[in-house]
């Protein structure tokens, strides 16, 4: 199954709303990064054992890690939650920036070092996160 076919099925296997929310976000995914790498992570180690929600990744990335090693990863992770949705932006260095630059206006979500959090799409203001998002890959212009 090709990437697109294991994001596809994953958005299919949601319950509504969270799978219209996911879909939503997704195809805004889409449009701010249109040529980016398109990743998938089904949450399960190579033990087959599920340690953390699945999540399409968007972009990618050199992690370095501080023994030297490094790895391939996306810049940008959705992933829905039981609570809601997660969007995790992996790429700025400064962990306080999204909290300061767009936690009070991002709407009603909480903002913390890398990630965003909200239970529906309609509850944060859409322009602003595009925003968010834009900072987040440094195309913000």
């Amino acid at each position: 199954m090709t990437t697109e076919e294991q994001v596809n099925a994953y958005l299919l296997s949601l319950s509504e709303p969270k799978r219209s929310d996911m879909q939503a976000l997704h195809h805004l995914m889409l449009e701010v990064m249109p040529e980016s790498e398109l990743w998938f992570m089904d949450g399960k180690n190579s033990a087959n054992k599920i340690v953390s929600n699945p999540n399409i990744g968007y972009g990618f990335q050199l992690l370095k890690y501080a023994d030297g090693s490094s790895k391939p990863f996306y810049q940008i992770g959705i992933s829905a939650t039981k609570t809601g949705i997660s969007v995790y932006i992996l790429t700025l260095k400064d962990r306080t920036y999204l909290a300061k630059t767009y936690g009070k206006n991002i709407g009603k979500a909480t903002v913390t070092s890398y990630c965003i959090q909200f239970k529906k799409l309609n509850d944060i203001n859409i322009p602003l996160f595009k925003e968010m998002l834009q900072d987040g890959i440094g195309t913000k212009e």
